[in-house]
């Protein structure tokens, strides 16, 4: 480094350092500031045991108050209560407390760092988490009304333990209900409409149907006392669930528990992950079921008859003429795929595949264990050239990860050689409805958008690394957005101190093509498994470009080290059916404060 250039940068850090640590004693007598010091041998360990002495003071400070209004309101006091609080304070510190500014008052190897936030801020905080609660509510609600109890289940939740968290949890109001109270009812008649039976024993395989005031569920979670310990989450999908029992187990009664923390989710929110670290849980007994593995046929056949008929797809938005009834052909080769993976002997139905339909089939029946789920009730449509054949569901297991099972819907694709020439995973029964009643499109457009879809997913949860780089225009707009943390450098023009203070931001990153590509296929390296759900989703046909449509989509996300919900964007060429093309992909971990969602006005 030039010798002049480094006299000048060595001087005026000593010039803040000297003027920093003169204010500093401005900021401590104020008082105006909560603050905290920090020593250490480096800057990044005096930083930590500042912001550490900070919240300490924070949380002695707003404790004493709202021990004094519990006290007020309660003539015993709830110690408690009292003390939850003084560990939810401390939650503020590195996942909210993005309002504070540090003062480098000593140089390494002796360093001395200050750190302070205006007191006025403090309610500030507290208004950021009531509005974050609120949020979670109004997702349970849509949730809800959709019939995914999953996110019900875990957005009520989360909402309701943030609301603890709070100096005056009692005073938050919802659309005119106080969230406390509310939520806890809201969650028990959620449990209380939920009805799991066991229809299928096989083995050590029991598959469950589950409804929701008395439909089949849409997507739900849960674990499963064995007699031993419990289970990994499951999920069920339009009511179709599995139990998978240790070899020998010959238990009759289970106990089941409907999944609502979802603490292995709560990463992808860090202040709600430190929350729930130190809240304490709240009881959901009515989560708790218990269930009997002694089925009657008749009670099986009822339980499978009424759930075919929910889980068709409402085939009334195709034309009559394109609608395929007692097709012998394709539903002999459906069965006899689906007799193959019971008896797991794959090999048996080559010649039913054509090349690729094999290569696919390959690559589904190593998805984790393969299992049919259920028994299947076929429907066929004509999709152009090709036969769609549906109404088969499957649970597929796995050795790592949170999650244990997922069932999916799987659609087979005939070609005009009556060849199985793709299979992939459904969207599920609301999804397809959707898309299909979307009266003002071509009927060959919804059947398009649903395909694409439909094969989108599938290619992530195979690893079809091929596919999905067919799909991308090689001039795709990919667009990646996450939550940081910035720090900030200003100066003080008439004191000098120099201050840090951290934002929190929206990093977007572009990727071209084959940087996407690269980034997946390292993440298809290191996970067992990929597991997409798409839900809400929104298609919009644009306006120009022909059949040139805008997808937005709230995504889950899992795998076998990961998961994460957040924003798909998609702008997708469908004007060849059979070759879909990309324009525009975008990912958002959540809204942007200043625009919200990608849309198709954006691009």
């Amino acid at each position: 480094m030039n010798l002049k250039i480094a006299t000048c940068i060595f001087a005026l850090c000593t010039i803040t350092l000297h003027i920093s640590a003169q204010s500093w004693q401005e900021v401590k007598n104020s008082g105006l500031y909560y603050y905290g010091e920090g020593w250490g041998t480096s800057i990044a360990e005096a930083d930590k045991n500042a912001l550490g002495d900070l919240i300490s003071k924070i949380a002695i400070d707003v404790t004493e108050v709202t021990s004094n209004d519990i006290n007020t309101q309660n003539i015993n006091g709830n110690i408690d209560e009292i003390s939850q609080f003084s560990s939810s304070v401390n939650t503020y510190s590195r996942a909210t407390l993005t309002n504070t500014e540090r003062i480098i008052i000593q140089n390494e190897p002796d360093a001395y760092v200050g750190r302070w936030i205006k007191r006025s801020e403090i309610n500030k905080i507290f208004e950021l988490r009531i509005h974050k609660a609120k949020e979670y509510v109004s997702e349970a609600v849509k949730a809800e009304e959709t019939g995914k109890i999953d996110d019900a289940l875990r957005n009520y939740y989360w909402a309701l333990t943030l609301c603890k968290s709070l100096q005056h949890p009692n005073e938050v109001v919802y659309d005119g209900h106080m969230l406390m109270q509310w939520i806890p009812q809201r969650m028990n008649d959620i449990f209380r409409n939920l009805n799991a039976t066991v229809v299928k024993r096989h083995g050590d395989d029991v598959e469950l149907f589950i409804t929701y005031k008395g439909k089949p569920v849409n997507t739900i979670d849960y674990t499963y006392f064995d007699g031993q310990g419990w289970s990994n989450i499951y999920s069920a999908k339009d009511g179709r669930g599995v139990l998978e029992l240790a070899s020998g187990n010959k238990s009759t009664n289970f106990q089941l528990k409907y999944e609502f923390e979802y603490r292995g989710q709560a990463h992808i929110d860090r202040e709600l992950e430190s929350v729930l670290n130190v809240v304490k849980n709240t009881q959901m007994r009515n989560a708790y079921i218990n269930i009997s593995a002694e089925v009657s046929a008749s009670d099986a056949s009822t339980t499978y008859k009424d759930n075919a008929s929910f889980s068709k797809m409402d085939t009334s938005a195709l034309s009559a003429p394109e609608y395929i009834s007692g097709a012998s052909e394709y539903t002999s080769a459906m069965d006899r795929v689906i007799k193959a993976i019971q008896n797991k002997n794959y090999e048996i139905v080559r010649p039913l595949f054509s090349n690729e339909g094999w290569e696919v089939y390959t690559k589904l029946i190593t998805y984790g264990t393969a299992k049919i789920v259920g028994t299947p009730s076929f429907y066929f449509y004509q999709n152009g050239e090709y036969v769609v054949g549906r109404g088969v569901q499957m649970a597929f297991s796995f050795k790592t990860g949170i999650r244990k099972s997922f069932v999916e819907d799987v659609v087979f694709t005939f070609d005009k050689d009556k060849l199985i020439t793709n299979l992939a995973f459904g969207l599920g029964k609301t999804a397809e409805d959707d898309i299909l009643n979307k009266g003002a499109w071509s009927e060959n457009a919804r059947k398009a958008v649903m395909n694409f879809l439909e094969n989108y997913k599938t290619a992530y949860g195979l690893k079809r690394l091929d596919y999905i780089r067919s799909v991308f225009d090689d001039q795709a707009v990919i667009i990646v957005g996450k939550v940081v943390k910035k720090a900030t450098l200003t100066k003080n023009a008439e004191s000098g101190v120099a201050t840090i203070s951290n934002n929190a931001i929206i990093q977007r990153n572009r990727y071209t093509k084959d940087q996407y590509l690269d980034n997946l296929a390292r993440c298809f390296t290191s996970n067992e498994y990929i597991n997409i759900r798409f839900a809400n989703n929104d298609v919009i046909k644009m306006r120009k470009g022909g059949e040139l449509y805008a997808i937005q989509i709230t995504q889950d996300y899992y795998s076998s080290t990961y998961g994460d919900k957040g924003y798909l964007f998609l702008i997708v060429d469908i004007n060849d059916p059979e070759r879909p093309i990309i324009k525009v992909r975008t990912w958002q971990e959540e809204k942007d404060p200043n625009f919200g969602l990608y849309g198709p006005g954006d691009f």
